[in-house]
């Protein structure tokens, strides 16, 4: 595969080629392609993890100067979350190239979203390997902490079920309620759909592995609903 398209996103030539063919490669892949030549991505999405925590608190620490350590911390847990990740290394197209095994590559649902995050995470550790620390943290700023505006002015920092309850309360004097609407998939690998009801009206749907995932999902998406009426 050609990566030199993902270098002009990224927006820097690798000097080391292997690290950026490592940071690609989800384990899956070896196990198809045994003689791929570098190891999976894993260590260095350790490594990208550690940086990407040290670049966003460092840019919250100085942009915020009045916020405590709670704050800090839930407003960077909302950038480094699995879903914003995920969301980062599709709006930057790393789906198309991170290799994965025939298998993996038919997923699209929760596991693929968890897939991109890591990956990106361990091109974060390519790059700050091959070009030190301040190039990576410009990458960061550029596509991570672009987010930041939407997490503070969406509320998405606060836990998504209370600030619902809180909007309804106020707007409707009703408390959201919560049902499970259907299970798909084997015991092992079950995915719930809750529905968040406003009274008896359907306001938003969320799916999760567990039936609290999928609850603070659905309360995701009824605060976006609301956001765009608004």
């Amino acid at each position: 595969m050609d990566f030199s398209k993902l270098e002009e996103i990224i927006g820097h030539q690798f000097q080391n080629q292997k690290l950026l063919k490592e940071s690609l490669t989800h384990r899956s892949y070896l196990n198809e392609n045994p003689s791929w030549g570098v190891p999976h991505n894993e260590r260095l999405e350790f490594l990208g993890d550690a940086v990407l925590e040290l670049v966003v608190s460092e840019y919250l620490f100085k942009k915020y100067p009045d916020y405590n350590e709670g704050q800090l911390t839930s407003v960077r847990a909302a950038l480094v979350n699995y879903q914003m990740l995920g969301k980062s290394a599709k709006n930057m197209e790393l789906d198309k190239f991170v290799l994965l095994s025939r298998g993996e590559a038919k997923d699209t649902g929760k596991a693929r979203e968890v897939i991109l995050a890591n990956a990106i995470e361990s091109l974060i550790g390519a790059i700050y390997l091959d070009a030190g620390y301040s190039i990576i943290q410009s990458f960061i700023e550029k596509v991570i902490l672009s987010n930041l505006q939407d997490v503070i002015e969406n509320g998405l920092y606060r836990d998504p079920k209370s600030l619902l309850q809180e909007i309804i309360q106020e707007k409707l004097k009703i408390t959201p309620n919560y049902k499970v609407l259907g299970e798909i998939g084997p015991d092992h690998k079950k995915i719930f759909k809750v529905g968040v009801f406003f009274d008896d009206d359907l306001a938003a749907e969320g799916e999760g592995a567990s039936k609290q995932e999928a609850e603070v999902e659905a309360a995701k998406n009824a605060l976006k609903t609301l956001a765009t009426s608004d």
